[in-house]
């Protein structure tokens, strides 16, 4: 299922999504799904079962706190990423980047709140600028 939307983009990110898809000789339209793709979190229903924060005693919020990617998933995305800076993705390795990309960016913002909140806490030293 697909929702059409119209947007007003700046000159320049028109500019730079048109010459990338002359690059990747791929549809403008494409081109800036699948770059909304990557750059969005997904906020899925399995988040919406993960605990809020604040309900969480000290060591999950710590534990949170060093939150990474599975070592294997992380290999993966490097190898994904560095077939997209080649050119080489097919549309099956660009669902799957997509997908790790999600899965890493809604870490990275449950590990950042998990900061917060440690800090907040007192669990460990604010973070230096």
């Amino acid at each position: 299922m697909s929702t059409q939307v119209t947007v007003t983009l700046p000159d320049t990110v028109y500019r730079n999504a048109v010459r990338l898809a002359e690059l990747t000789q791929r549809e403008l339209g494409d081109v800036l799904t699948d770059t909304l793709a990557l750059s969005l979190p997904v906020l899925s229903h399995d988040q919406e079962g993960a605990a809020p924060l604040m309900a969480l005693n000290d060591a999950d919020v710590l534990a949170l706190t060093m939150l990474e990617l599975p070592p294997a998933d992380n290999r993966q995305l490097s190898a994904l990423l560095e077939r997209q800076q080649a050119g080489t993705l097919t549309e099956d390795q660009r669902s799957q980047l997509a997908g790790l990309m999600q899965a890493y960016q809604v870490g990275l913002l449950r590990k950042a709140y998990a900061l917060q909140e440690a800090v907040r806490r007192g669990l460990r030293d604010q973070l230096a600028p």
